[in-house]
């Protein structure tokens, strides 16, 4: 299979002109066009549908692309492996992350990425929605949950603290709980899906099951209901670092620890791991992050 075919399909794909595509890649509009048959006939598929003004993926195409990316990522690996190819990372990165962190965190720091790396285009996907990263054709996952997955690498890019709080307003109505035990008599605002809280308790690990009448979702919803003062909830640093910093939460059982053994993951395939581009990426933000991160920092 011929590398700068798949180059001009990839870049088509991003750009939908097959004139453009070809340009980007110093090819005239006829050559990027007989490249492209070429292409589909190698595959015995059709991956455009063309008219006289529009290109598009067939569905063939579009299954065919995530495996088209990962076959030069692949190729610029090797190269990369004995110490030839592309020195400097570029194309297209495309990323995954939940909503809340993506734009908290993710999009502060892509102001210095993209200058530090300026032949890099982002595709950038913020959802709450656990996507499959293969199948979705993404180079790298933000994730703060377990690699289950034997064939996907994780690196940890920060820890993810996580730690119980209120609003003092709260706390003045209903009065601080002094164990978790107590928690069972207040309003807990929770996630969907995380209704037991643990906790490092002397020797043992004690298993605490809350209820509240408001459940949600989303991570930054809890959040801005607890500093509304609707209860009780359990949050993670990087979230609530400014409100703590403002004094709209304060933290709620301190000297009872959670069982917390969590981490800002970037999870990648196993067969991109050398791509110049994911490299790129989890050096930056490993460093922008900071260790220990700056959202568990004291705020000045």
């Amino acid at each position: 299979m011929n590398l700068e075919h798949l180059k001009l399909f990839v870049r088509l794909a991003a750009v939908n002109s097959i004139s453009q595509a070809g340009e980007d890649l110093g090819l005239s509009p006829a050559v990027a066009s007989s490249h492209l048959r070429k292409l589909e006939d190698s595959l015995g598929v059709r991956l455009l549908h063309r008219t006289t003004r529009h290109v598009a993926l067939s569905e063939e195409g579009r299954a065919f692309l995530p495996h088209a990316e990962e076959v030069l990522a692949s190729a610029e690996a090797a190269r990369a492996a004995v110490g030839a190819g592309t020195t400097t990372p570029s194309g297209t990165l495309r990323i995954t992350a939940s909503a809340s962190f993506g734009r908290m965190h993710l999009i502060p720091g892509l102001a210095g990425f993209l200058a530090r790396y300026p032949d890099l285009e982002l595709d950038l996907r913020l959802t709450d929605t656990i996507v499959d990263l293969v199948e979705g054709g993404f180079d790298i996952a933000i994730r703060n949950s377990a690699l289950k997955d034997s064939s996907l690498i994780a690196r940890r890019l920060a820890p993810d603290k996580r730690i119980l709080c209120a609003s003092p307003q709260y706390l003045q109505r209903h009065g601080t709980p002094t164990r978790p035990a107590e928690l069972k008599h207040h309003e807990c605002l929770t996630l969907i899906g995380m209704d037991q809280w643990s906790f490092q308790h002397e020797n043992r690990v004690e298993v605490i099951r809350i209820k509240g009448r408001i459940r949600t979702d989303n991570g930054e919803a809890v959040r801005d209901a607890c500093a509304a003062g609707l209860g009780i909830t359990l949050s993670s640093t990087w979230s609530l670092y400014r409100h703590l910093a403002r004094g709209e939460l304060v933290e709620v059982l301190p000297e009872t620890p959670l069982v917390n053994e969590t981490g800002i993951w970037a999870i990648y395939s196993s067969s991109r791991q050398l791509a110049p581009k994911i490299r790129a990426f989890l050096d930056y933000f490993s460093e922008y992050f900071g260790s220990p991160p700056y959202w568990d920092l004291p705020q000045s």
